[in-house]
């Protein structure tokens, strides 16, 4: 499917009715069963909360008002279960990452889940951060679905989670598909996490679980976590510049006929309002991430068969909902047991370091400036996905550290050739995930060029890149492992291996006392 804007797609859409789309009115009276009255279901649902614990100062509104943080998201939900009367609540994947979820291997993010009362839960990449066998003692130990129709065990065909799950409330069934798209697999997870594992076709996967489920249940549910991954900057939501397309989501929604409804994972593509696919019939919707919206879809049903529905993101407005006291009291516990893998501020920043996905960063150029005068190396690189949170201005202390770098990727180096130096930054160019932030070089380049010739020039050290010349180059053992897709990094020669990233960063800290950004004009836009 080509790539096409937002307001093309919705174009598309205009002439589609809500109601009685046709896929759906051939399925009623799913397993035998009669609806003697119309009723309404609603899904309560949220994606990609990344261990967002806290609320977030949103910044680029006026006044800067809180948004998100889970207390205030479980008061939420709790406020709209009551009112709905029947309700279900999924999760489409990407609850760990975050200094809580590191340090206590996801615990936490389980704990939390349990006291809201997720029904379901689908599983999305950051799931495999501390490895599958992590994934799989957690996924033991919680009484609600953790599903994914295409993961198994490699080479045995034995499923490493349940495909789908049937849920069933007040006489209404949901048949709940969870899927991992063949991009999210393979570019967002490192392969050392899951060498296991192999993840299989997700669009036969899921007409596979289709047709065991559709004469079972009233609605079917495919919490999807697939596409290009979300941009990671704080103010994301208001740059729609940054935001990622879907075209894998309606590729994929048009490819299985009979999903009723489709909740989307990974991009953190926020859809105010729902798409409906053209040809299936199937609704599309997403939330922004981290908590800061609760996706709620009403669904009018009739003769088990859906016949209307609403979408909406409620969204989280911290100050105006009084914090779920479990909530607060379980956080405070866990902070309480990490306290002292905390510690007190080693230093602090003289400004705010701050993350720009398709650009240059202050927190990207510092993070690789130190990677490269610990490495002694001529190069750095590290991926803009990578960076998971800006560092504030004031103290730092360790959590602050894990939260903006959260992952178990060591600092690698690499003995490279200038030529797959180029074909790195040529990589970020295509901003595919992101431009990759870089230190040691400074590079010109041009997105208007067609691919492989945007990069326009580069020096290192001042002196222009040699294609033929061998370089030190150190990077995050994600992409030393070709992750976000940067092949280029695959089979160089490994000459070093330092520490994780965030410990490197740490010692800076700690020995410097005060940081400031760097200087910005390393990755030049023409």
């Amino acid at each position: 499917m080509t790539s096409i804007s937002r307001l093309e797609f919705t174009k598309m859409l205009a002439a589609v009715p809500i109601a009685g789309r046709g896929p759906l009115s051939e399925r009623s009276g799913r397993n035998g069963r009669q609806s003697a009255i119309a009723r309404d279901v609603t899904i309560l649902y949220t994606n990609d909360f990344h261990s967002a614990f806290d609320p977030t100062p949103a910044y680029w509104l006026p006044g800067a008002p809180r948004i998100g943080g889970a207390a205030q998201l479980a008061t939420l939900v709790e406020r709209e279960r009551a009112a709905a009367g029947t309700a279900f609540l999924l999760d489409s994947g990407d609850m760990f990452t975050g200094t809580l979820s590191k340090l206590t291997e996801g615990e936490a993010l389980w704990e939390m889940m349990m006291l809201m009362r997720y029904d379901a839960m689908s599983v999305g990449n950051h799931e495999f951060d501390y490895g599958w066998q992590v994934l799989e003692r957690g996924m033991a130990r919680v009484p609600f679905p953790v599903i994914c129709c295409n993961v198994r065990y490699k080479g045995s065909g034995i499923r490493f989670t349940r495909p789908y799950s049937i849920l069933e409330r007040d006489g209404v069934r949901l048949g709940v598909i969870g899927v991992m798209g063949s991009k999210a697999a393979t570019r967002t997870i490192m392969p050392s996490k899951v060498v296991e594992l192999e993840f299989t076709d997700p669009v036969a996967e899921v007409r596979a679980s289709l047709r065991v489920l559709r004469d079972q249940v009233d609605v079917i549910v495919v919490l999807g976590h697939q596409g290009l991954p979300g941009p990671m900057q704080s103010d994301a939501e208001h740059e729609p510049l940054v935001q990622r397309a879907m075209d894998e989501d309606i590729a994929f929604c048009g490819a299985v006929p009979g999903i009723d409804l489709y909740i989307a994972a990974h991009s953190h593509h926020g859809l105010d309002a729902p798409l409906v696919h053209p040809d299936t019939g199937t609704i599309i919707t997403q939330t922004y991430g981290y908590g800061t919206r609760l996706g709620r879809v009403r669904l009018s049903l009739d003769g088990g068969k859906v016949v209307g529905h609403d979408v909406t993101l409620l969204k989280v407005w911290s100050d105006e909902i009084v914090p779920h006291p479990s909530i607060v009291a379980r956080v405070a516990r866990y902070r309480a047991r990490v306290a002292d893998q905390i510690g007190p501020p080693v230093g602090r920043a003289a400004q705010r370091f701050v993350r720009q996905y398709h650009a240059e960063s202050s927190l990207g150029s510092f993070c690789t400036d130190v990677m490269r005068e610990k490495a002694r190396a001529d190069v750095a690189f590290t991926n803009a996905g990578g960076l998971r949170a800006d560092l504030p201005e004031g103290p730092l202390d360790r959590g602050h550290v894990l939260n903006a770098l959260p992952f178990l990727n060591d600092s690698v180096t690499l003995d490279m050739r200038g030529g797959a130096i180029l074909a790195v930054l040529e990589q970020g160019c295509s901003l595919e995930a992101g431009m990759v932030q870089v230190s040691g070089l400074r590079a010109e380049w041009d997105r208007s060029r067609p691919e492989g010739s945007r990069v326009l020039r580069v020096e290192i050290g001042g002196a222009p890149l040699e294609p033929e010349r061998r370089y030190r180059v150190t990077t995050n053992s994600f992409l030393a492992e070709g992750g976000d897709g940067y092949a280029a990094f695959v089979g160089a020669p490994v000459v070093a291996r330092d520490s994780v990233l965030s410990e490197l960063v740490l010692e800076h800290v700690r020995r410097a006392k005060v940081i400031s950004p760097p200087a910005a004009g390393r990755l030049i836009a023409r």
